[in-house]
């Protein structure tokens, strides 16, 4: 049969999606647990939910939350971090470990006849971890050394920025690695309350996955963390919900002498997580910023050529989340990319609504590779572990795709309308000031603030 290669495939119907059925189980010492039965090969992945990363630091001790997530895999009983890694070694364990504004998840990963021994250590680690004096001066030092070099990246140094004009008095408002002078003023002995305040199992969620039936994955569970610390005390929440900022300046540079490009950042504080309308922000985004063909990178990158990519999205969090533009473009075109940003901006809020076309691409990008975010336990698993962070429900991923293709054009640009507006953005310029500076003049926006690299 001949086949017209001058014509494309026909677009069928989304395949229906079938997520593993979840479980949940409370431990006796106050634990909940998730669990999930997935068979398509011998491994178990446990991830344990932990409330409080970012949001959780006091202030003047930014990064102790990340800290202490960083000196877990240090050590436990007699065991040195060599040995921890040797120990995950043995077994073929993948470890990891991600501080969040919201919370601190680990994540470990071994073979299913190792499903005990994988969650005994992973329990070892986050319940008894040494937590030496020596241990601590040095990942304390290495995240120092970090932070050096972030100052050398204008991405980083723009994200930090940006952050702090978003959050000016809410902890959100700083990376998870804190700062130099928070860091060198941390001590072990803050570290080790801040493990004893915020580990505890009833401030916790564990998801296992794998391939066992749901009674033996919670057995594995309660044989593995059943003896964590009964905690009867309660969670009193450290996340106070936040207001857009109107004091937020209108325009800032961070002067950055002889750079070729300026990173830019332009956003405000927009949306929640768990909002009702969550489906039309995300087609709303693919439309304007959040794929290639998007609105904002046809602009930039096809068109004008001032960059190499340009793009937009929400930073989600429990509470108040922001939605921000973000580029890097050569430093003779700041000024007008800033302009033709707010164009695609103003544009989307109903001047230009979406096309037929845009909102099929726009929904095609959110809905046809879908399932593949769910092809491992590990996947799985921690795809469970964001329902249980945003308070979300079980069905929530089977519900996805069709609430994604029943987002029409007209709400696309009522979502914009709500959660976009161009007049509170704030705009944020890491690049040459002197040789951009008359040329931003000339947007209206005023002198800018100048902030320095350590903001």
């Amino acid at each position: 049969m001949r086949v017209d290669r001058s014509q494309l495939p026909a677009v069928g119907s989304d395949p229906a999606f079938k997520f593993p059925r979840i479980v949940r189980h409370t431990l006796g010492n106050g634990l909940a647990v998730r669990t999930l039965e997935h068979y398509t090969v011998p491994v178990v992945t446990f991830v344990m939910l932990i409330d409080g990363g970012v949001v959780s630091d006091p202030a003047g001790q930014e990064g102790l939350a990340a800290i202490t997530a960083d000196m877990v895999d240090e050590g436990t009983g007699d065991l040195t971090a060599i040995e921890v890694s040797e120990s995950l070694a043995q077994i073929g364990a993948d470890y990891d470990v991600d501080v969040g504004a919201d919370a601190i998840v680990f994540t470990l990963t071994t073979l299913e006849r190792f499903a005990e021994r994988g969650g005994g250590l992973l329990a070892d680690l986050l319940t008894r971890p040494s937590l030496r004096l020596e241990d601590f001066e040095r990942v304390r030092q290495m995240r120092l050394d970090r932070l050096r070099q972030l100052k050398d990246s204008p991405p980083a140094v723009a994200e930090r920025a940006f952050l702090r004009l978003m959050y000016p008095d809410h902890p959100y408002g700083h990376l998870a690695i804190g700062n130099d002078a928070s860091l060198s003023g941390l001590e072990l002995e803050r570290v080790v309350r801040c493990h004893r305040d915020i580990f505890r199992p009833n401030r916790a969620t564990l998801v296992i996955a794998g391939p066992m039936t749901h009674d033996e994955l919670r057995q594995v569970a309660d044989t593995t963390f059943g003896g964590w610390g009964t905690s009867s005390d309660p969670v009193a929440s450290t996340i106070a919900d936040v207001a857009p900022s109107a004091g937020a300046p209108r325009l800032t540079v961070i002067p950055r002498e002889g750079a070729a490009q300026s990173e830019l950042r332009i956003g405000h504080l927009s949306a929640h997580r768990n909002s009702p309308d969550y489906p039309s922000l995300l087609v709303m985004n693919a439309v304007l910023g959040g794929q290639f063909v998007s609105r904002i990178n046809l602009k930039l990158r096809e068109e004008k050529g001032f960059t190499y990519g340009a793009r937009t999205g929400f930073d989600w969090r429990r509470r108040l989340s922001p939605f921000a533009l973000q580029a890097s473009v050569h430093s003779a075109s700041t000024a007008e990319a800033i302009r033709d940003s707010f164009a695609e901006l103003e544009g989307i809020r109903g001047a230009r609504p979406p096309t037929e076309k845009e909102m099929l691409l726009a929904r095609a990008s959110l809905t046809r590779g879908y399932p593949r975010n769910f092809e491992t336990a590990q996947q799985v698993a921690r795809s469970v572990a964001q329902l249980a962070l945003y308070d979300l429900p079980d069905t929530y991923f089977e519900e996805f795709i069709p609430k994604v293709n029943a987002v029409s054009a007209d709400q696309v640009v009522s979502a914009a309308q709500r959660y976009i507006d161009p007049a509170r953005a704030s705009i944020l310029v890491v690049g040459d000031h002197h040789a951009i500076a008359d040329s931003l003049a000339s947007l209206g926006y005023g002198a800018p603030q100048l902030l320095s690299a350590d903001v």
